[in-house]
């Protein structure tokens, strides 16, 4: 793989080479790789194929996800999230002790490797809020809570330059990945005064399925805000929100 230099960028393929645009700019790589129909049929290729179906899984397992956080995640997302996603997503299913190769999923992994996800690379949960956080998923309520003692924003929330108000928020989601549905909740504060004087305590309870026996993920996130004239924006557009997985029960 080689980046384009120059001021005319080209996407598109002459003759072996195909120029194309990514997350890392400008690229261009040189066509090959072994027939499709050989890889889907030769013995030689049984690992890849093995391999390719649970990358496939873990895929969907990771969109499923995403789609169930959504609401949280449209501020608070860096463009590799989904391929670091899905990698994360093929450890779970490679925890898979009991099921053959290629046949490995989610349900029979381990979903407790996703705690700690963060899905803002530029902004990390655990370098952004260093208030005391106490994640709870009750399976047989079907709550799952986040607590946080009264604490003083401007000492235990690190802001992007240019902060002056801020929201928490949080998402309990409870995923089917089998049949790739989902139950969601989510809650947040009111938009909050980034500064010196302690907060009160915040507590959020997101309800899913009572006695449920799907994975449960809990999700804890953060929005900066600017104040100008009165009007709240979105601080850059949201490129330095934090959103992590602060708690999974995978499920019985």
């Amino acid at each position: 793989m080689a980046r384009q230099k120059g001021i005319f960028k080209i996407k598109g393929t002459i003759g072996d080479v195909t120029f194309y645009k990514s997350g890392d700019g400008y690229l261009v790589r040189e066509k090959g790789g072994i027939d499709a129909k050989r890889i889907a049929s030769d013995p030689a290729f049984q690992r890849t194929r093995e391999n390719g179906s649970e990358f496939g899984r873990a895929g969907k397992a990771g969109k499923v996800l995403r789609t169930a956080l959504r609401p949280l995640l449209i501020n608070s997302a860096d463009h590799r999230m989904v391929s670091r996603l899905t990698q994360s997503m093929m450890k779970v299913i490679q925890a898979d002790a009991t099921s053959p190769r290629g046949l490995r999923n989610v349900i029979d992994g381990e979903a407790e490797l996703l705690l700690g996800f963060e899905f803002n690379i530029r902004g990390k949960l655990g370098t952004t809020l260093f208030a005391p956080i106490v994640p709870t998923i009750d399976r047989v309520t079907g709550a799952l809570k986040t607590d946080i003692a009264p604490f003083i924003p401007t000492n235990m929330v690190v802001a992007p330059s240019g902060t002056t108000h801020y929201k928490i928020l949080s998402g309990g989601a409870e995923i089917d990945f089998e049949n790739e549905t989902y139950v969601v909740a989510t809650s947040e504060t009111a938009i909050l005064p980034w500064n010196a004087t302690a907060t009160t305590a915040i507590s959020q309870t997101n309800m899913v399925t009572p006695n449920s026996t799907k994975p449960l993920f809990l999700a804890l996130g953060i929005e900066f805000y600017q104040e100008v004239n009165g009007q709240m924006y979105s601080l850059k557009n949201g490129a330095f929100n934090p959103l992590s997985i602060v708690a999974v029960d995978s499920g019985v």
